[in-house]
């Protein structure tokens, strides 16, 4: 944007007025003078933004840092959500973050921590990382710890390493979904989820053999385990699972992702049955697109925004010199009720 061109006087009240301030005020913003509020400044930057014009080159942020983001591989809706989600949160306060991605037999996290220190990052977020897995060892962590680096851990909880940790709540979730398919009708329900070694599946196979038994579907919490498939959190992982459930008698199914719902789905229809009409499925995660899909997912909504607001402030906290808290925050989740999830069927 250059002053100097014709128009400015209507360039400075489009400004003014999109930022609720004086055009005088307008004009000391972008002149770099003193005597305006933090505040004022950057509602008057924002009107900028907002209105398509480029930033004077004096106002413009200069990078606070590198942040190091690691995440699991993108083939998962959710975690490229996470990912920018975070960096925006980031970027909004200065920082440049520096985005690890994993994929099988690619770049580990181990490996990505070495090269971002060699960065000098002045912390990491993990999601979704070796924090998440009961079999791995937590030493990584502590040794990031022992060298000063702020760190933040989300989606997983290990207990004894000393950084925040930020996690949606997994029973939450399961008694949402549970509580929304026996006000259905259903009673047999099954579980299609990951790996048992991870914490958030840990999480929601323990409250779904609670749920059962609270609402009557099993004996005890053991028998209630039987109603629930382990598999890959994919697609294909989703459609064998649901499967094997649905060949067992069971009307409805909550996944632990909404990859493994829409192959659950597709389980479905290669038998023959429809969804909702035969068998109801209820997702998790609310990944983008899923609100369009075929029948639409019901599924429930995991508060990414507000985890990854959380997290960014955490690690900032860290980093400025101060302790962030050691309690795990858990964020309460929301059920999305949509086209996959009906009355259960006569018998």
């Amino acid at each position: 944007m250059s002053l100097r061109l014709p128009g400015v006087r209507t360039r400075l009240t489009d400004l003014a007025e999109q930022a609720g301030v004086s055009t005088a005020t307008v004009s000391r913003v972008l002149n770099g003078k003193p005597g305006v509020a933090g505040e004022t400044r950057q509602a008057v930057l924002a009107a900028l933004d907002v209105l398509g014009y480029e930033r004077p080159s004096a106002l413009r942020a200069r990078p606070a840092g590198l942040i190091g983001l690691v995440v699991p591989e993108l083939s998962n809706p959710v975690f490229p959500a996470f990912a920018q989600a975070i960096e925006s949160q980031l970027a909004s306060r200065g920082y440049t973050p520096l985005l690890c991605t994993q994929s099988p037999g690619g770049t580990t996290e181990d490996e990505y921590v070495e090269t971002l220190i060699d960065h000098a990052v002045d912390g990491i977020v993990f999601v979704s990382g070796k924090h998440a897995d009961t079999r791995a060892s937590t030493e990584r962590y502590q040794r990031l710890r022992g060298r000063g680096l702020p760190i933040v851990l989300i989606n997983g909880y290990a207990a004894g390493i000393d950084a925040p940790f930020v996690s949606p709540d997994d029973a939450a979730s399961v008694e949402l979904s549970v509580r929304h398919l026996v006000a259905l009708g259903h009673r047999s329900i099954g579980m299609a989820i990951g790996p048992d070694r991870f914490v958030p599946a840990k999480r929601k196979i323990e409250a779904f053999a609670a749920q059962l038994v609270r609402h009557g579907l099993a004996a005890t919490e053991q028998e209630a385990r039987e109603h629930v498939a382990l598999t890959l959190y994919t697609l294909e992982g989703g459609q064998a699972a649901a499967g094997d459930l649905f060949d067992g008698g069971h009307t409805a199914v909550v996944c632990g992702s909404d990859l493994m719902a829409l192959g659950a789905i597709r389980a479905a229809h290669s038998r023959g049955l429809s969804v909702p009409d035969d068998v109801s499925v209820v997702g998790y995660d609310d990944s983008p697109l899923v609100a369009f899909t075929d029948p639409p997912l019901t599924t429930v909504r995991q508060p990414v925004a507000d985890m990854a607001h959380a997290a960014v402030s955490a690690l900032l906290t860290e980093i400025h010199g101060e302790r962030a808290p050691r309690s795990e925050l858990l964020f309460t989740p929301e059920l999305v009720v949509r086209g996959s999830t009906g009355a259960a069927p006569r018998p």
